[in-house]
């Protein structure tokens, strides 16, 4: 954990040498978020798909996998002195009692705040007694239209000064197809079943899996998880471009202040909740199975699983970085980001049937894959084009 966050500390700068911004310097942090992100998806499936016993519940699991990350994450920033990066590249101090601080701080905790509400939402949606494939959709591809959505926001506000290119445009429709592939197929899907047509096993495709795909939007906790979700990511993003694109004249882009604070609000902020969940059996007397069941596993914390965070806070790392990184609009970084995870997932499906004889990737994960590669291409040609910018703005400040 010590050397990847020393890795990643030149990373995110703007002043860290010539490969700050540069395509190099994208695909460093894409390879250590893929990396992270494969391991943290069979850690994951390890847990609670029944590989080790005994089976470890979601809920279980998202307090060990969530605790130790998020303090891993804390400790990493306080050695590497990552908070006071955020006063040396403020736009400006402002006095707070006899102190002066980063007026930036003002958006960057509740930006916290947010993440602390993205980061057990997914997990609480699995635990709902409900069909949630089409929720997941939902939740999965909301992070790629905020992140275009932001762009037309800021460039209306006159905050970013870059444009999308049509090659973005293009490999967001190709990314929302891969998000929403299975339940694309879904009426193909049924409509095989109705005519009788039974396909082998590995297809993947199962009788009736439409079935209650849409029941949660009658389910008023689960609107309430996915608007939370949708909600605190928009916020989200959007203070992270908001600071990307707001560094005054002169002053140095440095990521790693914004993400100490953010985590270390996040972190305050999951602290107290988690609390208040863990002792409220006793306090106030909750009953509700969700609650219960976490409150447990905080009072019998579980040494692998906890471990088995490591690999979760590598990932809070590098996706924050990929988000904000330097040049880039949000639709084109929240895109890497999103394709990334995306094919990580995949991946992990692979080593698990590898390793541990799970189920290989159904043709729905392989349509996904192909979907993924077709958006990369059009990224890739927007990456060209971006360099080409770049590089006669430069010359532009140079002459």
């Amino acid at each position: 954990m010590a050397q990847a966050t020393t890795a990643l500390s030149e990373a995110p700068s703007a002043s860290s040498g010539s490969q700050a911004g540069s395509s190099s310097r994208l695909m460093q942090l894409c390879v250590g978020y893929f990396i992270s992100y494969v391991l943290t998806g069979v850690l994951v499936k390890y847990f609670t798909g029944g590989i080790r016993q005994p089976k470890m519940s979601e809920l279980a699991y998202l307090f060990n996998n969530t605790l130790s990350s998020m303090l891993l994450c804390v400790v990493a920033v306080l050695a590497m002195g990552w908070v006071a990066r955020l006063a040396k590249t403020s736009n400006r101090l402002v006095p707070f009692g006899p102190f002066k601080i980063p007026a930036e701080a003002a958006y960057i905790i509740p930006s916290g705040i947010c993440t602390a509400v993205v980061i057990p939402t997914t997990t609480l949606m699995y635990s709902l007694p409900i069909s949630v494939m089409v929720a997941m959709v939902i939740m999965r591809g909301s992070v790629i239209v905020i992140s275009r959505a932001v762009d037309e926001i800021q460039i209306r506000q006159g905050i970013l000064h870059r444009r999308v290119y049509h090659e973005e445009n293009i490999a967001v429709v190709f990314a929302l197809l891969a998000v929403a592939t299975n339940v694309l197929l879904l009426p193909f899907e049924e409509w095989l079943y109705a005519h009788g047509v039974a396909l082998p096993a590995w297809t993947g495709f199962k009788a009736g899996a439409a079935k209650g795909s849409f029941e949660f939007l009658h389910d008023q906790t689960a609107m309430t998880i996915l608007g939370s979700y949708i909600v605190a990511y928009m916020a989200r993003i959007y203070i992270m471009n908001y600071y990307k694109n707001t560094r005054g004249k002169g002053v140095t882009l440095d990521n790693r202040g914004f993400f100490a604070v953010e985590q270390l609000s996040a972190t305050v902020t999951m602290l107290i909740v988690g609390t208040l969940v863990v002792m409220g059996p006793t306090w106030f007397g909750w009953s509700d199975h969700r609650v219960v069941e976490f409150s447990q596993a905080a009072h019998h914390p579980d040494t692998a699983a906890l471990i088995a965070g490591a690999p979760y806070a590598l990932v809070a790392f590098f996706s924050v970085f990929i988000f904000m990184f330097q040049g880039r609009t949000a639709t084109f970084a929240g895109l890497v980001n999103r394709l990334t995870s995306l094919l990580a997932g995949t991946t992990a499906t692979i080593v698990l049937w590898a390793l541990f004889k799970q189920k290989f990737p159904t043709v729905q994960d392989w349509v996904s894959a192909g979907f993924i590669l077709v958006a990369v291409w059009f990224l890739t040609r927007a990456e060209k084009r971006r360099g080409v910018e770049m590089a006669a703005l430069k010359t532009a400040r140079a002459a």
